[in-house]
């Protein structure tokens, strides 16, 4: 069974006779391939100074001891996938596409509103019922008049150890398993945390909201921050703190492993932190500049390397200072000064935080905070 990585089928010591058989258990050895290594002085066929590999998807073969010249000979070699002649994978449907985009032998299947991830039917082999995951949270939104940025929504990823796609660094190492009973998962994807718009600017950004599939939730980033408020919200992560000085949030709450998010960037008078990102805290204020929104996770679950949840940058303070710049993966860059160097949302979709607003007169843009960036769920898993 080579689902979890390469396998060496150390073959034993040998009479005239003697008799081994090799089978892929899981139909993986195209992806981790089983290595047959003779014992001491035997040898397979004849010698051969590399050791033979068995790399076709549902190979099989039949070894049997000749003697000391020839070692072990093949005498029957297959590629039926299983005793009845096919190996059987899930169905399933739900998102965009609805049966799902292909990558190779997997599909995904990518939700960014509500919807069910339906498996219509499974596999009688238990390897092929896991399915990889990408949850990702709203992002927090920004205050206003000189505001932190929003912190990223939360961001958890499951991949299968049997597939190639590469991994964020915050791979779980975990699967989920699924079943066709009752075989209906509903998605929930999170909204953008909200911005403070008007005055009074007394009050935090919004929190952004849940996502969730099966049993995992990813937590809302955090909004950013008002220096009228001693504190930010804790969160998956951190909102940045406001130039007063301010506080930032916590990331990371409700703990998670590994951790779904990261602390935002306090503030100082004259500047605001940005919002910490999925894999990046973002750091603090030291002077009138807003700090940058902390780096967001890059995966390849849907075929190509993206980035996610990242931070939205702080806010400058009056004048023509500069704002902090979005994070890496959707996170809303923070203004300053207006109208030449705009703050941004987070981008929808990515869970990114959005930019704090500018302090200061800054005429009917400059004080504005801004929304925080929608979440996604991707669910992947081998369909051939």
């Amino acid at each position: 069974n080579t689902t979890a990585g390469v396998v060496t089928v150390n073959l034993p010591a040998a009479t005239v006779g003697d008799i081994v058989g090799i089978k892929d258990y899981a139909g993986t050895f195209q992806t981790y391939a089983c290595t047959v290594a003779p014992n001491g002085s035997d040898n397979i066929g004849g010698g051969t100074a590399v050791d033979p590999t068995l790399a076709v998807e549902g190979e099989s073969v039949l070894l049997v001891y000749a003697d000391a010249t020839q070692g072990w000979l093949t005498t029957e070699n297959s590629v039926t996938a299983s005793p009845t002649g096919a190996e059987t994978f899930m169905v399933a449907t739900g998102g965009t596409p609805c049966a799902g985009a292909i990558s190779g032998d997997y599909k995904y299947h990518t939700f960014t509103g509500p919807g069910n991830f339906t498996v219509c039917s499974a596999s009688p082999s238990a390897p092929n019922n896991v399915v990889s995951y990408m949850v990702v949270a709203g992002g927090g939104g920004g205050s206003g008049d000189g505001a932190g940025g929003g912190g990223a929504g939360g961001y958890r990823e499951g991949k299968d150890p049997g597939d190639p796609y590469t991994a964020s660094p915050l791979d779980a190492t975990t699967t989920v398993p699924v079943s066709a009973s009752p075989g209906i998962y509903p998605i929930a994807v999170g909204a953008g945390g909200s911005a403070v718009t008007s005055p009074p600017w007394t009050i935090n950004g919004g929190t952004g909201s849940v996502s969730t599939f099966s049993t995992i939730t990813s937590a809302g980033g955090g909004g950013g921050g008002n220096g009228c408020v001693t504190a930010n919200v804790q969160s998956s992560s951190g909102g940045g703190g406001r130039g007063s000085p301010g506080l930032a949030g916590t990331g990371n709450t409700p703990p998670a492993s590994p951790a779904q998010g990261t602390d935002g960037g306090n503030g100082r008078p004259g500047g605001s932190g940005g919002g910490g990102g999925a894999t990046v805290a973002a750091a603090d204020a030291t002077g009138a500049n807003g700090t940058a929104g902390g780096a967001g996770a890059t995966t390849s679950i849907n075929a190509t390397p993206t980035a996610r949840a990242g931070g939205g940058g702080g806010a400058s303070g009056p004048g023509v200072n500069t704002g902090g710049a979005g994070g890496a993966g959707g996170g809303g860059r923070g203004p300053g000064p207006e109208p030449s160097s705009p703050g941004i949302a987070g981008t929808a979709n990515t869970g990114g935080g959005g930019g704090g607003g500018q302090g200061g007169p800054h005429g009917p843009l400059g004080a504005i905070g801004f929304i925080g960036g929608s979440g996604t769920v991707i669910i992947r898993y081998k369909f051939q």
